[in-house]
């Protein structure tokens, strides 16, 4: 369906690709992988025509239909969510649109004239619009809509008036509802809640065109590719299998590579050492100019390239008390909307609590009268003695200051904190070399993520409250993290949309619904064992 044959690109300085070549087949669900910045945005924008390659060609069956989701989202307003939806629908809209122009011009007095020619063309576009099952196309703008997290008064409300977040699934739902021959998503898991996310897993998988996304959600990737293609220096290296598939492969070409690159290694100190000792002796010359031709010859392994990774590991926090979080009678409500009433809580040391509940039901609220961000209506929640509360809320990077540097920022927190482990600390959270001297204003949604963090974890506490920490995070990221968090010695309290971080972190689950609240011992996989489902708001 679409080829890729040596293409080159350059952006500015940095050569994106070389020489590299892909392909698109009917079928296929490929997820795209590698570095930030490594070319993955530029790719798609190739495919779609909106850039061109500097050598080399991209070639697209004639015909076929491109659908393209980026972050990217425009400004729209002044109709509704399901207006705009259907919109985007390709063909079926076009035709929608006509339909409507000629119904009006057969009631119009002023077009008697040419009535006969208008009832013909009406015929004509009818039985084209039926023939794209153009009357379903309301019902299912409205199923999408629902299956993305809005509800009925959403879908009839003006689009303009929706956040940035609700924005990208309006733009993801024209999408979705065009079904296009190719689907081209970039990010398309990121601001969506767990129900959302897993009812667009399922309408991908049910999808019969072929798809290429990037995706910083492991799980999520894992369930729909069943190809990757990875960009790393310029090149585009095809694995046929899933995303654990391509992480095992790699592991294993790298370890290859670098076994293979040490042999080459001891063979050449020893080659080479053999003509430092003998060069100067007339008897060996033969032997010498032998082994340097060799050498000259040998085609050199190179080491495999090193992935940025990133390290943190937590200073040991100061013990708290076996009681953390006590919550009693506890009372809250918006408007006319009541979100807890009478709800008991307790919260112990060393227990990870990670609350589940659909869009809503209260989880960001519970989080901040824990933190004391915000205060109950009635009852109390009560701190337990010795607890050092470390709160990270889903709105934490507007409150850095966009004209600090993000070496300042680090400076502004710990003032008495030496340079070089401040620098450390940077580099644990990827930021290295001169990117320590970017302001907060220039930083990418991760990279302000990456810094609160950074703040956050420096001076120990043994109490996280975290609220969807890993949106923006990059998978090497959020490995990272993971791998931190689940060697911390404290307690912690946690919502996120992420199941590789809800499974690897908690112990306990808290499922707040609008039936009721329920309390299960044991962490996320047990409570999808024993629940069968992986989110309260889906039928089991």
């Amino acid at each position: 369906m679409i080829r890729l044959d040596n293409i080159g690109k350059q952006n500015g300085k940095q050569l994106v690709f070389i020489e590299a070549s892909a392909a698109l087949l009917k079928g296929e669900k490929i997820g795209l992988v590698g570095p930030n910045g490594a070319g993955k945005t530029t790719l798609f924008r190739l495919i779609t025509g909106e850039e061109a390659p500097d050598e080399g060609q991209v070639s697209t069956d004639r015909g076929i239909t491109i659908g393209y989701f980026s972050q990217d989202v425009g400004e729209a307003s002044g109709r509704s969510v399901l207006a705009e939806v259907m919109d985007g629908a390709g063909p079926v809209s076009a035709i929608a649109a006509e339909l409507r122009e000629l119904e009006a011009a057969m009631v119009d007095p002023d077009r008697a004239d040419e009535m006969d020619a208008v009832i013909e063309r009406y015929g004509e576009v009818q039985a084209r619009f039926e023939e794209l099952d153009g009357y379903s196309l309301e019902g299912r703008a409205s199923e999408v809509l629902a299956g993305l997290g809005f509800s009925q008064e959403m879908i009839e409300g003006d689009v303009g008036k929706l956040s940035g977040g609700w924005k990208m699934r309006v733009a993801l739902a024209r999408i979705l509802l065009m079904r296009p021959d190719v689907m081209l998503l970039d990010e398309p898991s990121n601001h969506l809640d767990l129900e959302s996310l897993i009812w667009l897993e399922s309408f991908l998988k049910g999808y019969d065109g072929a798809l290429m996304m990037t995706s910083h959600d492991r799980e999520f990737m894992n369930r729909i590719v069943n190809k990757i293609i990875e960009i790393d220096a310029g090149a585009l290296t095809s694995y046929s299998g899933d995303y654990e598939f391509y992480a095992q492969q790699r592991a294993l070409t790298d370890k290859q590579q670098q076994a293979q690159f040490e042999r080459q290694q001891a063979m050449l100190a020893k080659e080479i050492a053999f003509i430092e000792r003998f060069k100067a002796r007339a008897s060996h010359a033969a032997q010498v100019q032998s082994r340097v031709k060799k050498l000259d010859k040998i085609e050199r392994v190179e080491p495999p390239r090193r992935r940025q990774t990133v390290a943190f590991e937590f200073q040991p926090a100061p013990r708290s008390g076996e009681d953390v979080v006590s919550i009693k009678n506890l009372h809250k409500s918006y408007g006319a909307r009541t979100i807890y009433d009478g709800f008991d809580f307790h919260v112990r040391r060393r227990e990870r609590w990670c609350i589940m509940g659909v869009n809503g039901a209260g989880k960001s609220t519970l989080l901040k009268l824990v933190a004391g961000a915000a205060e109950p209506d009635a009852g109390s929640v009560a701190v337990g003695g010795s607890v050092k509360m470390a709160y990270f809320a889903q709105h934490a990077m507007e409150v850095l200051d966009g004209e600090r540097t993000v070496f300042q920022s680090l400076e502004d927190a710990f003032p008495q904190a030496a340079q070089g482990s401040l620098r450390a600390l940077a580099g644990a959270f990827g930021f290295s070399g001169d990117d320590v001297e970017k302001r907060c204003r220039v930083l990418s949604g991760g990279e302000k993520a990456r810094l609160v963090m950074a703040k956050m974890l420096f001076d120990p506490p043994n109490f996280l409250v975290l609220d969807e920490p890993t949106n923006h995070l990059d998978m090497t990221t959020k490995e990272m993290l993971i791998g931190a968090l689940a060697n911390f010695e404290g307690t912690m309290l946690f919502v996120s949309h992420d199941r590789h971080f809800l499974a690897a972190l908690s112990n306990r689950v808290l499922e707040v619904t609008p039936e009721g609240i329920h309390q299960y011992g044991g962490g996320y996989s047990e409570y999808v064992a024993r629940t069968g489902r992986e989110a309260p708001g889906l039928r089991s």
